[in-house]
């Protein structure tokens, strides 16, 4: 069942996203992050629920973009347990995701993807994403590094 997400299903998108960036995030901070996009009309977290478990999650941003002049949606995490993969779940949230985004206006589903993510890259190619852009990032607190790794 797809349906979307609420304050009760904070600790469960946490382990999901945990488990997608390979490491613990500060608890309370991602409550604090969380409770207020759930309170925010621009973001739409979609969460899968199996036998009461929330087993995937696909956390939306849609905004209004000055350089294409639309309202455009970006997919900002996107994880499924990984019991639940290879079998249509993926595929089924992200057609759910895309409408959810078209019925709020927006003209495009954007999402990044770490280059270490092949997987990823082969599933969104699948669903007819193309790869048009480059990401680029660079640490705030200091914190040097060149070498790419999940959860950063």
């Amino acid at each position: 069942m797809f349906r979307k997400s609420t304050l009760a299903d904070c600790k469960a998108i946490y382990d999901l996203i945990c488990d997608l960036e390979k490491k613990e995030l500060p608890y309370e901070r991602f409550c604090d992050i969380y409770t207020r996009q759930v309170q925010d009309k621009h973001y739409y977290c979609l969460v899968c629920e199996e036998e009461g478990a929330v087993v995937a999650v696909m956390n939306l941003r849609m905004e209004d973009q000055l350089h294409h002049a639309e309202t455009i949606a970006e997919i900002l995490e996107f994880s499924v347990a990984d019991a639940y993969r290879s079998r249509g779940v993926g595929k089924d949230m992200f057609a759910i995701g895309c409408q959810i985004a078209k019925d709020w206006g927006c003209t495009q589903m954007e999402a990044a993807s770490n280059q270490l993510r092949t997987d990823a890259h082969r599933f969104y190619l699948r669903e007819e994403m193309n790869n048009f852009h480059y990401k680029f990032s660079k640490r705030l607190d200091g914190e040097k590094s060149t070498v790419n790794v999940l959860g950063r």
